[in-house]
């Protein structure tokens, strides 16, 4: 958002800069995530794009470093498509070595018997974190539940928490990932789902230091429009910058349901998007639903034949995809 915006409305900060926050959804979720987490159960929390996956887990791992009870290790590694195990493994050796240097032998077996020996020095429970986890391939979540063996064999304790999107949890459901998939808790993450207009008041006041109240900035209505149809703080957080900006263009204070509905996205809900906040994309669905990527395009513009469209969409729903 704009310098100039931020100040005809009473901003001091960005609405992305706002930070975390907390419903009694998410308290409940934490408190189970953390009962998981000592147990050393391989966990997935899932939720679409922009629900506040990542700083819902930033909050857990830092509540899990203050009560000093859990040793937390993080992978870093963004193209997740491509880890390997021994990548995760690399994080765990990272986070959990109290040496400057931190020597990570090349050879597998001396490598594993090396991280067993760091667990149990340690002395603590072990969390590793992985975000963006929908993109891991199948053999390193396999991979991953051995890991977590490796560690129990010499009576430590290693969970793992995977956050992704919807995606994720469909595809540990899958037949094939049968291995891992029943030994996982799945936790899903509706972020703001119900406390839209709430979010939205914090929101304000949390940007403008508490010193403007809402109703100056939006009228009830133009507030009322945004909780009723937009559903993740990520969407929050964009239309009402679009909504701001127009305002400002027009010299509007407080901004109307009037201008708030010529921001809204009208695709936004539609099939195409809604799938791509699950975590699905053009090249996931050829893959995962025998089709080509013609015919997906296809059937998102309501151009192909009936007959192979309820085919597809028969595969979708039972794939778990929200259509």
């Amino acid at each position: 958002m704009r310098v100039e915006v931020m100040q005809y409305y009473g901003l001091t900060q960005a609405l992305s800069q706002a930070g975390y926050y907390e419903t009694e959804h998410h308290q409940q979720l934490i408190k189970d995530i953390k009962g998981a987490v000592m147990q050393g159960r391989l966990i997935a929390v899932c939720g679409v794009v922009g629900s506040g996956k990542t700083v819902t887990l930033r909050r857990l791992q830092q509540i899990l470093k203050e009560e000093n009870r859990v040793s937390v290790a993080k992978s870093i590694s963004v193209e997740k498509h491509s880890i390997k195990l021994a990548t995760l493994i690399s994080a765990l050796y990272y986070d959990l070595s109290q040496d400057k240097q931190v020597q990570i032998p090349k050879q597998g077996e001396r490598r594993d018997r090396e991280l067993q020996e760091l667990v149990k020095k340690g002395k603590r429970p072990v969390a590793l974190f992985i975000d963006e986890a929908h993109d891991l391939n199948g053999h390193t979540l396999i991979g991953l539940k051995r890991l977590m063996e490796v560690v129990e064999d010499v009576g430590g304790r290693l969970s793992v928490i995977l956050a992704g999107h919807p995606k994720l949890r469909n595809d540990l459901r899958r037949p094939t990932m049968e291995e891992i998939g029943y030994r996982t808790d799945i936790f899903n993450l509706d972020g703001i789902a119900g406390s839209q207009r709430d979010y939205i008041h914090w929101l304000l006041g949390v940007s403008t230091g508490n010193k403007t109240e809402p109703g100056d900035i939006l009228t009830p209505e133009a507030i009322d429009m945004l909780a009723t149809k937009l559903r993740t703080p990520l969407q929050v957080q964009l239309h009402l910058t679009l909504a701001l900006e127009a305002g400002y263009q027009t010299g509007e204070k407080p901004v109307t349901a009037e201008l708030v509905e010529t921001v809204l996205s009208r695709q936004l809900d539609d099939l195409e998007p809604t799938l791509a906040r699950h975590g699905y994309r053009l090249k996931d669905m050829t893959e995962q639903f025998d089709a080509k990527a013609a015919e997906i395009r296809a059937m998102f513009s309501n151009q192909l034949e009936p007959k192979r469209t309820a085919e597809i969409r028969e595969r979708m729903l039972a794939a778990g995809l929200p259509i």
